[in-house]
């Protein structure tokens, strides 16, 4: 049979988009194969805050931040941990994707349209020592238009190489096997789904209307990770994290499912730390859902007070934005699967922001002038008090015996104690009147607060939680929310996949999430944050290029 394209590539989220333009634009023919329809194109990147990695940026320098390729490495491994004979290839990558973050991505991403906000954010903080977790500065580059923003160049790159007949979208179609002859990756199988015009996330049919197959001398993975599987997740949930949760919702939609994963095994792919994974412990239902259990992450300043089920803090450093694998640790060492936010409506106001492009219109939607009042409201932006005001997971009382009261309501049990809360609450507010205080997270605040992008619009001038000039008091009951999947198949630089021999599968490439965001793990056990996006960029243009050499 002939080939009917030189590549073909599963998966038309960023990491297969990023592929197949690259392989377009070096005059190649690809195909494009996803399960669901047009409309979903851009995957999970769509639906994200679009934050990005970047190291010694202009919007770093223009803020006073000094970093350097040699920081971001130290802190990258610090993060990983990586410890394992499989972290040969995650460190290769790593390595490579800190060089490329410090040196083209910005100038690559800027030629196709790319815009940053000029606010550069602190995630993932830390605060063990200089070696150990976390970013030592601000990294955190929001794109301009968030997730639509980050997927934009690379839909108009690809519609404009349909036009021209390098590159097809096969929407609906479900890719069940690999085609391997002699060894050799050459093509793929499956079936085709009815046509489906349910709303971008929303659940779509299963039903087969036909089946197809395609040949080419190059495929790449690039169908995502496992975080709308629970079962899977609790399948590879690893011991380290304790039980899994019994009750988890979902950051990602219900077709996020791993098939491809254990497809691409079943063909002879190395999978690599599949109990590496990543998830967050700010989730909170979604009052208004578009996929089943659907849930979103509060992105938080660093005042609210955390505490674990039973009413105790939790200990220093696990403050909000600092480890968010340390904090599931903790919480699920409590024996319970949630936690609490106790906060004011002061700190609402200037430090919650939630996660998700449909969450940010301000900046999806490119408007300063909307954006500007994230800084000059009374209120805290509108999709944030939507939620303080239809969400499940949020109380607001004026009193904090009416709040405890209600936050034991909601948690079905009565293991919150006033006393014992008001006590440590009383506690911290004592020392928030001196600038030199031994709060770890007070001086947390005060260190937050020296950086302009923080004081300007991402943590609140330190008051007493009781304070009712600051009130209304809040709580906010907190979720494990399902997200990335850190393992994948391991690869070489190129993307190329490894088999369980150790030896490269000739024809078979992996990208994105599939491949732990290259190499089958180069976050190691941790992520120091706006590295998922920028993994898919890094992954798929090393597969794209590389795939487009190798068929010529």
């Amino acid at each position: 049979m002939a080939d009917d394209a030189d590549v073909i590539v599963i998966g038309a989220g960023l990491a297969g988009l990023v592929a197949a333009t690259e392989i377009a634009g070096a005059g190649k023919r690809v195909i494009v194969l996803d399960q669901e329809g047009e409309q979903s194109i851009g995957g999970q990147a769509f639906w994200s805050f679009g934050g990005l990695f970047l190291v010694d940026s202009p919007e770093q320098r223009r803020l006073g931040i000094k970093d350097s390729a040699d920081l971001a490495l130290q802190d990258w491994m610090g993060t990983a941990g990586f410890d394992r004979e499989e972290d040969y290839w995650p460190r290769k990558w790593a390595e490579a994707y800190v060089a490329f973050a410090a040196g083209e991505k910005r100038d690559w991403l800027r030629a196709m349209g790319h815009r940053i906000f000029p606010v550069v954010g602190w995630a993932e903080r830390g605060g063990y020592d200089a070696m150990g977790h976390g970013n030592s500065v601000p990294r955190f580059h929001v794109t301009w238009g968030t997730g639509p923003g980050i997927v934009e160049p690379f839909e108009r790159r690809a519609r404009e190489a349909a036009k021209s007949g390098r590159l097809i979208f096969k929407f609906r179609h479900r890719v069940d096997a690999l085609s391997v002859t002699n060894g050799v990756v050459d093509g793929v199988s499956g079936v085709i789904l009815e046509p489906s015009s349910v709303e971008r996330g929303k659940s779509s049919s299963r039903n087969v209307v036909g089946d197809f197959s395609c040949r080419a001398p190059a495929v790449i993975v690039a169908s995502g990770g496992i975080g709308g599987n629970h079962d899977l997740v609790r399948q590879n949930w690893p011991k380290r994290l304790g039980e899994p949760p019994k009750f988890m919702i979902s950051g990602v939609p219900e077709h996020v499912d791993g098939r491809m994963i254990g497809i691409t095994e079943a063909a002879g792919g190395r999978l690599i730390n599949r109990d590496r994974m990543w998830h967050y412990v700010e989730g909170i239902r979604n009052w208004n859902p578009i996929w089943p259990r659907h849930g979103i992450r509060i992105l938080p300043g660093p005042s609210s007070l955390w505490f674990d089920a039973t009413g105790k803090r939790l200990p220093a450093p696990l403050f909000p934005g600092s480890d968010t694998l340390g904090q599931l640790h903790y919480i699920m060492g409590t024996g319970y699967d949630y936690s609490w936010f106790i906060l004011t409506q002061s700190i609402i106001k200037k430090e919650f922001a939630l996660s998700g492009s449909e969450q940010n219109p301000d900046l999806t939607g490119k408007s300063w002038r909307m954006t500007i009042k994230r800084a000059t409201n009374k209120g805290a932006p509108a999709p944030v008090e939507a939620f303080k005001q239809h969400g499940a997971d949020f109380i607001v009382r004026d009193n904090l015996a009416e709040l405890v009261g209600a936050m034991n309501k909601l948690a079905g049990n009565d293991l919150l104690q006033l006393d014992a809360i008001k006590t440590q609450i009383e506690a911290r507010d004592r020392e928030i009147t001196n600038p030199y205080v031994k709060d770890a997270q007070v001086m947390n605040l005060h260190n937050a607060r020296r950086y302009i992008g923080d004081k300007l619009i991402r943590t609140a001038k330190p008051h007493r939680i009781l304070d009712p000039e600051h009130g209304p008091l809040i709580a906010v009951k907190l979720n494990i929310l399902t997200r990335k999947t850190l393992g994948g198949f391991e690869t070489d630089l190129d993307s190329r996949v490894f088999g369980r021999d150790h030896q490269i599968i000739r024809g078979l490439y992996a990208a994105g999430e599939a491949a732990g965001f290259g190499g089958g793990g180069v976050h190691g056990y941790r992520s120091l944050e706006g590295t998922f996006l920028g993994g898919c960029l890094f992954s798929g243009r090393n597969a794209g290029r590389a795939a487009a050499k190798a068929v010529n």
